[in-house]
């Protein structure tokens, strides 16, 4: 069974930092790709930043590109999104999840979602 949990969100004034991190356990990640999508009240879920556990290949979307890095820790199973400069259109429920491919930008393509950790950036 494999299980993703995220933490660190929370409510911050625009401008701030806020570091999100995904606990993954259940099964090897070395050869999977993780990544980071968002959903905002009455939006479709989209992609925020991929990661490529093997090479260490990442992407990030225009909208967080400059402000938003993922990174990943293959000995602790982690994942994490460090966020700078929050917008109060960042403002979301933010997702970790697996994708048996070595990364993607499509959320159809990953195969296992953690519970999401709130993210709210007050103007």
């Amino acid at each position: 069974q494999v299980q993703l949990v995220e933490s660190g969100g929370g409510l911050v004034q625009a401008g701030a930092s806020l570091r999100l991190s995904c606990a993954a356990s259940g099964r090897t990640f070395s050869s999977s790709g993780m990544g980071w999508f968002r959903q905002a009240p009455g939006k479709q879920r989209e992609f925020v930043a991929t990661i490529s556990w093997s090479g260490g290949i990442k992407y990030h979307a225009d909208s967080v590109k400059g402000r938003f890095s993922i990174s990943g820790d293959n000995a602790k199973n982690m994942v994490y999104l460090q966020m700078n400069s929050l917008k109060p259109e960042d403002t979301a429920v933010y997702y970790c999840a697996a994708t048996s491919s070595s990364y993607s930008r499509v959320a159809e393509t990953y195969d296992y979602w953690g519970q999401g950790t709130q993210v709210t950036v007050s103007s």
